[in-house]
């Protein structure tokens, strides 16, 4: 069976709190769209993001997007928690220049990184949680 991709309101309603509440200004959340895709093969990820290249955004005259795909299979059985650090992990992905390409991990996307932000947007939701 080919993979099948819905709109997943769900994602991007976490994507938009998430650039809010952290320091993912640079994030323009209105481009940045959202997909739960069914009947990947991959084994271990969770999550995907894909850049418009700069190539096609030249040809086409469109300025730059995003799109985070989570794979139904293994995003939809995790908690809240891991479901807001995967989408972390995926908006590190997104350069500050937010024009079209995207950061590879070493350096940008790490765990240390993904607890920071994460930390800091269960402060700003809930006030000032304790670190564990």
């Amino acid at each position: 069976m080919p993979i099948q991709y819905y709109p997943a309101e769900d994602v991007k309603e976490l994507v938009n709190e998430v650039v809010k509440k952290t320091p993912f200004s640079y994030i323009d959340a209105d481009r940045v769209f959202c997909y739960r895709s069914k009947g990947s093969r991959s084994k271990r990820c969770l999550a995907r993001c894909y850049s418009f290249l700069k190539i096609w955004q030249k040809a086409l005259k469109l300025p730059p997007f995003y799109i985070v795909e989570v794979l139904s299979e293994r995003y939809d059985r995790l908690s809240q928690e891991e479901k807001t650090k995967v989408i972390i992990h995926e908006l590190l992905h997104i350069p500050k220049s937010f024009g079209g390409g995207l950061r590879p991990h070493a350096g940008y996307v790490t765990r240390k990184a993904i607890d920071e932000l994460y930390f800091r947007y269960m402060a700003s939701k809930n006030g000032n949680p304790k670190r564990a």
